[in-house]
């Protein structure tokens, strides 16, 4: 291998969480290496639910167009009942909203979303270091040292941060000494087959259930002749390796002949796994995604919550090498691990709802969705500040149809699109403070727009439907600071300049 060499960020892993935390890194100017102990991309369908939330991050980070061409809205369930087939809505179908450009949760096998992301990456100029696996980990007060190996030997990569996104067995957590609290269930095991079908229509979401608990899926997969097949099989039992086994476990459950399996793509044995790190990193070293927290796959939660991570703390490493705080770091941590309990508590409360077939359990709406989630009450967001009437410090900031000085229209997530802060002064008061408000010049920039009224050297546009107005509930001059991973870190509806000056404090240099 190479001679050591010092990057600002090593990623490793490049799955959904390690990729979208790189592409944020090198965006931001920074030096990145992601690595990847398997031999190649992921081939499989594994995590094909991507929620509303993670379609937004997606478009901040220049994948979304990839990831749409590769999916679909999710089909109806079928409920096969002997000979009848049970029509049954899982999600409700929206339509998309000057503050919700993307209402409807996305079905895409995880293969073509890795795609779209790698190649993102490689827009961006990194390529992945596949086959390179950890195999010791040190740090001191300035750099993090990696011990490689590959094929062509073993080597150091020295970073000044690194990220873990290498999976539920994370190497780098283990490395840590970080335990990882939960429990893994043995006796709910299911086969995950990609398979071409035929016999099967593909306008369902088919499920056979059995007694006891065991079940059959059937889930179509974009884009493909595939199905994603899921195939309980219990605690004493092997399950089925070979094409024809498989087959014939299919046949004995659905009791449906017509079905027949062709190129089997990717299979896996699934366990549920439901554990949390104790921690989120050490030093200089951090964990995103399944290195972090697992899930069951109901509600498909673990690839959204993962990417989020990365989403987080991509901006927090990158404002900290330019000069701010070191504490910014800590409140990875104390933002993120909080989602990712409650996200365990509902998948958990679905994944066993699912084996006793509760349609409650079948049903996916906001809480899924993760349109909700915020950080209000954090290190960054607290609860004694000021908000709107719909708005706290922490919460998701909402899109808006707006319309240039030129009469042309534009959503405000074009706007807040890239590596900066956004700032939205609402009103001739806010606007005045805002034109005048002192931002770093080392870090992620402010892009400051003015909404309502006319200011030298900002963005002027205007809200004729009250899009803004509304989804913001502005009732009157208002300065609203809207941080790098589209959440609200500060609101202002008097002393303006004072306090917007004091929020940004602890997120710059």
């Amino acid at each position: 291998m190479n001679n050591p060499q010092v990057v600002d960020v090593l990623v490793i892993g490049a799955g959904p969480s390690g990729s979208a935390v790189a592409i944020d890194l090198v965006r931001r100017g920074l030096d990145v290496r992601i690595i990847d102990r398997s031999p190649h991309a992921f081939e499989g369908s594994r995590a094909k639910g991507v929620q509303p939330r993670s379609l937004e991050v997606l478009e901040d980070l220049g994948a979304l167009d990839e990831v749409l061409a590769g999916g679909s809205t999710y089909p109806r369930l079928g409920i096969h009942a002997g000979p009848l087939a049970v029509p049954w809505k899982m999600f409700t179908h929206r339509d998309a909203t000057p503050d919700v450009p993307y209402p409807n949760t996305w079905l895409i096998p995880q293969f073509r979303t890795d795609r779209a992301l790698h190649a993102r990456l490689s827009e961006l100029g990194r390529e992945i270091g596949f086959g390179r696996e950890l195999t010791e980990l040190t740090q001191d007060e300035d750099t993090v040292v990696a011990k490689v190996a590959g094929a062509d030997g073993t080597g150091e990569i020295v970073a000044r941060y690194v990220v873990g996104a290498d999976g539920g067995s994370s190497a780098v957590r283990k490395q840590l000494g970080i335990g990882f609290v939960g429990t893994t269930h043995e006796s709910d095991r299911m086969l995950i087959v990609d398979a071409t079908v035929t016999g099967l229509a593909r306008n369902r979401w088919h499920m056979w259930p059995g007694r006891g608990g065991k079940r059959i899926g059937a889930c179509p997969l974009p884009g493909s002749d595939m199905f994603q097949w899921m195939i309980s099989f219990g605690p004493d039992e092997e399950p089925p390796s070979d094409k024809d086994d498989i087959l014939q476990r299919i046949h004995s459950h659905t009791r449906d002949r017509r079905i027949q399996l062709h190129d089997i793509h990717w299979t896996s044995v699934f366990r549920p796994n439901i554990r949390l790190a104790e921690n989120y990193g050490r030093g200089r070293v951090f964990l995103v995604g399944d290195a972090a927290h697992v899930h069951t796959p109901a509600g498909a939660q673990g690839l959204n919550t993962g990417m989020q991570d990365g989403y987080n703390l991509g901006w927090k490493i990158s404002q900290t090498l330019a000069g701010a705080s070191a504490a910014l770091l800590d409140t990875y941590e104390a933002e993120r691990q909080p989602i990712a309990a409650g996200v365990l508590g509902l998948s958990t409360a679905k994944w066993g709802g699912i084996a006793k077939l509760d349609p409650s359990s079948m049903k996916r709406g906001k809480d899924e969705q993760q349109l909700a989630l915020t950080y209000y009450g954090g290190p960054l967001a607290p609860a004694d500040g000021m908000r709107t009437s719909t708005l706290r410090v922490g919460d998701r900031a909402p899109d808006a149809e707006l319309l240039r000085a030129d009469g042309t229209g534009t959503r405000l997530f074009d706007v807040c699109r890239g590596p900066h802060f956004t700032a939205i002064a609402y009103g001739a008061g806010a606007a005045r403070d805002l034109a005048v408000l002192p931002w770093p010049t080392a870090g992620a920039q402010l892009k400051r727009l003015t909404v309502g009224a006319r200011a030298a050297d900002n963005l002027t546009l205007s809200d004729p439907e009250n899009t803004l107005k509304d989804a913001y509930g502005l009732d009157g001059d208002t300065l609203v600071l809207i941080r790098p991973d589209g959440y609200i870190g500060h609101i202002a509806t008097r002393d303006f300049l004072t306090t917007t000056r004091s929020a940004a404090r602890a997120m710059t240099p």
